[in-house]
């Protein structure tokens, strides 16, 4: 099969969206001859990789609007609307293009990768080809109840989040692109439910995320610590979404004596989540290593026992997968892409309608994994198990190659149908 995919966010050897965009058009090409179409911030990283790792079913088209480039990896120095702005330029730059593509190659499916945003529009999907949107990600909301704890910074923030994904969902082209999509992929439960007020006939849940074989079978190698001390350990940068706030109060309240609390990351929360941890009276056993390379990450990782993810609003989750491959239990509230990963046999996932409530249920579920290695052993295994039948890239590749195949065949019935009528 001949398929366009739409990856504004595309590069080898790195996370989050450019991960994204590059592990899912290399796993689909191993089954179908594949057309990307993605930004030229991430020229460079792609040849030098083809360079090294040729993908022969892929051809890259590279573009920007009106020769703007805007460089991905720098966009934390950018202003938001500028990278919004360049965004929606670039898909309807993109539109042209694809569309001039078509007349030539004639493809038998339309995919929209990245961005993993689901209040932004495709313009891939005015074309006359049967289209996927996502994953798509974005619909969820730290609740209200929440809020009390945050800065007024981080109020600011929440507000101007929120403000924007409803000037999307206003947006006509958002609906068209829900309507035309024969499938969306959504992050979270959230997303699908406001995918399916903007119009959308037909959603599936499903990750974003994803790890390749050999990095599960590389943190599968993670042997749990002997060390008669329990480690609590969470990954990620010090934003106040990210809850870390929730799970040091947690800790504080879990009376484990022996226990110790590892962060890893870096950013704007890290002087108030010191004097948190001051007020509390938990400094000795909590310890803070800032942000890592990837590689002392895991080897922190290994160390530790059990993950605890707190995340307000995360559409996808990218540590809860690694902890899982590493066969370490999840504590993580019901939100989210986490509350979708984890299930009853892999973590412990905590309903949020308080801060307090969930504090409480929080340091409950310390204790009850602090106080039970056999059920630690128990959850971490089955994390594994999950994690290889339905996380790994190649799964998702595969996964997409017969969906691809499913769409095709029915737009071809319906053509027949239509003929014939």
């Amino acid at each position: 099969m001949k398929v366009l995919i739409s990856a504004y966010a595309c590069e080898p050897n790195l996370g989050s969206e450019p991960g994204v965009g590059w592990n899912v058009i290399r796993e689909v090409s191993k089954y179908h001859h594949v057309w990307v179409l993605t930004s030229n911030c991430h020229r460079e990283g792609i040849e030098t990789e083809l360079a090294r790792n040729p993908l022969p079913n892929i051809q890259f088209v590279y573009l920007d609007p009106l020769g703007w480039v805007l460089d991905w990896s720098k966009e934390g120095k950018q202003t938001q609307w500028a990278v919004h702005f360049h965004y929606y330029l670039w898909q309807i730059w993109g539109y042209f293009v694809s569309r001039s593509l078509h007349e030539q190659i004639c493809f038998d499916t339309l995919h929209h990768v990245t961005y993993v945003r689901y209040s932004s529009p495709s313009f891939l999907s005015l074309l006359p080809v049967p289209f996927i949107w996502g994953p798509v990600g974005g619909g969820e909301s730290a609740p209200k109840e929440f809020w009390k704890d945050f800065s007024q910074r981080a109020k600011a923030y929440e507000t101007a989040r929120h403000l924007l994904r409803s000037i999307g969902e206003l947006d006509p082209f958002v609906h068209i692109t829900a309507k035309k999509s024969v499938v969306v992929r959504a992050t979270t439960d959230d997303t699908a439910k406001r995918l399916y007020k903007l119009g959308a006939n037909y959603v599936q849940i499903t990750s974003e995320s994803g790890l390749s074989e050999a990095e599960i079978n590389r943190l599968a190698q993670c042997k749990v610590p002997d060390s008669s001390s329990l480690r609590f350990i969470s990954m990620g940068r010090l934003l106040h979404w990210k809850g870390f706030h929730l799970g040091l109060r947690a800790f504080a309240q879990a009376d484990l004596p022996d226990a110790e609390y590892w962060i890893l990351g870096d950013g704007p929360e890290k002087e108030k989540l010191h004097s948190l941890i001051q007020d509390l009276g938990i400094t000795q056993r909590v310890t803070f290593w800032g942000r890592l390379p990837r590689e002392d990450t895991l080897s922190k990782l290994a160390e530790s026992h059990v993950l605890v993810h707190p995340s307000l609003h995360d559409s996808g989750g990218w540590v809860c997968m690694e902890a899982m491959a590493a066969a370490r239990p999840v504590i993580c509230l019901d939100l989210g892409g986490p509350s979708f990963q984890i299930t009853q046999e892999t973590g412990i996932k905590i309903p949020a309608h308080t801060p307090e409530q969930a504090v409480q249920e929080l340091a409950k579920a310390m204790r009850l994994l602090g106080r039970d290695p056999e059920l630690r052993l128990r959850m971490g295994q089955a994390g594994q198990k999950r994690v290889k039948e339905g996380f790994s890239w190649e799964s998702k590749g595969q996964e997409l190659a017969k969906l691809y195949e499913e769409i095709s065949i029915q737009d071809k019935s319906c053509l027949k149908l239509v003929k014939k009528l």
